[in-house]
């Protein structure tokens, strides 16, 4: 995680959470349109059946998870929750296996209460 979270400042990115080993997120420069900045977070597995499939964990932000899933005719591997973390989430399997977690986070996404 470490030399990640170097990569990734390298490249442009402002660190905002820092819970490494286990979970970092970054924030991308604001767009020229003066829009919100995406965020890219980086988590590593720990959870059996996530270690097991040896991929990557990748985020994609909607803004209402189960109209999403519903619209989509997207199932998820659990029933979709409230995290400790203040993002509502549900994962699910791209074709190839991968985990796609969908989730809503609103303000927190770029302002959690613990945001370095």
């Amino acid at each position: 995680m470490a030399a990640s979270v170097l990569f990734y400042e390298k490249l442009g990115l402002k660190l905002i959470v820092d819970s490494a080993p286990r979970y970092c997120r970054f924030e991308f420069p604001a767009p020229p349109d003066g829009g919100e900045p995406a965020t890219l977070s980086l988590h590593s597995v720990d959870d059996t059946w996530q270690a097991s499939l040896n991929g990557p964990l990748v985020y994609f932000e909607v803004d209402d998870v189960e109209r999403y899933l519903t619209d989509c005719d997207l199932q998820p591997i659990a029933v979709p929750e409230m995290k400790s973390y203040l993002w509502f989430e549900a994962d699910i399997f791209d074709p190839s296996g991968n985990i796609i977690r969908i989730y809503t986070a609103g303000k927190t996404r770029r302002f959690p209460p613990w945001r370095i």
